[in-house]
């Protein structure tokens, strides 16, 4: 039980995160915001699978799904932090 109330909880901040830092891109229009948003909505997708994966369908592997996940959201905070300037 305390394993699915810590994984939820990692989903709704990796989703608040995200939402602080698009709003914060929508306010400033810093680029780098709305890289790390996005990175941040990968991850809260991340976490959403993780869950499934531990909670609803134990029997199902989906890490490949989760590190795909994981690997694409930090490829977008990487694309931002290289080719952004200012």
């Amino acid at each position: 039980m305390m394993a699915e109330l810590i994984y939820g909880l990692c989903t709704l901040t990796a989703l608040a995160c995200a939402w602080m830092l698009l709003s914060s891109y929508r306010a400033h229009g810093h680029r780098l915001l709305l890289w790390s948003g996005w990175c941040f909505i990968g991850l809260s997708l991340n976490n959403f699978v993780l869950v499934l994966d531990k909670v609803v369908f134990p029997d199902v592997e989906l890490s490949t799904a989760r590190l795909l996940l994981a690997l694409i959201s930090l490829l977008l905070l990487l694309f931002g932090l290289i080719y952004e300037k200012e």
